[in-house]
C-alpha cells in the first residue's frame, strides 16, 4: 500500500503542468479552435529548474472531446530559476513530464539527462505512440551554474 501511495505521488508530480497561455492557429466552426498551448513544469527532482513547453492542441469537435490526437510538434526551454540542488539521486534518460495527446496511444513525453563532462542537465522532448513514434524532437540545456 504504502508503494502505491508513494508511486502515484511520484506519477502526479510527472503530469502537472501550469497552463501559462495559448494562441489560436486555425478556426474551427465547431468546437475549440486548434491552438499552440504553452505549460510550464518544475523538474521533480532537480530544485531550482523549470522548463516552460509549447504543443501543438488539436480542435474541432474531436478536440473538445479528447478523442482528437495531436500533431507532434513541441518546443522546449528549460532555465536555472534558483541555487539546484537534486532531491535524489538522477538516472539519464528519466522521464519528469509526460503529456496525453490522443485518447489512448499517443503521449509526449520530458526526459532528462546530466552531462557530468560540461555539469549541465539536458531535457529532450519527443512523441513516442505504442506502435509507431516521431522522430520530431527538442532539445534544452541547462548549465549548473552558482547562484546568488
Amino acid at each position: 500500500m504504502k508503494f502505491f501511495a508513494l508511486s502515484l505521488l511520484w506519477w502526479t508530480s510527472l503530469i502537472h503542468a501550469e497552463e501559462i497561455g495559448r494562441v489560436d492557429t486555425a478556426f474551427k466552426l465547431l468546437g475549440a479552435n486548434h491552438s499552440i498551448v504553452v505549460e510550464a513544469f518544475d523538474d521533480p527532482k532537480v530544485q531550482g529548474v523549470s522548463c516552460h513547453l509549447s504543443r501543438a492542441k488539436t480542435g474541432g469537435i474531436k478536440g473538445s472531446l479528447g478523442i482528437a490526437e495531436d500533431t507532434s510538434d513541441a518546443s522546449i526551454a528549460c532555465r536555472q530559476v534558483g541555487p539546484v540542488s537534486f532531491n535524489d539521486k538522477l538516472k539519464q534518460g528519466e522521464r519528469v513530464f509526460t503529456k496525453k495527446t490522443s485518447l489512448i496511444f499517443k503521449s509526449m513525453q520530458v526526459v532528462r539527462f546530466y552531462d557530468s563532462k560540461r555539469n549541465t542537465l539536458v531535457y529532450l522532448v519527443y512523441s513516442d505512440k505504442i506502435i509507431d513514434g516521431s522522430p520530431k524532437n527538442a532539445l534544452s540545456t541547462v548549465p549548473i551554474m552558482p547562484w546568488k
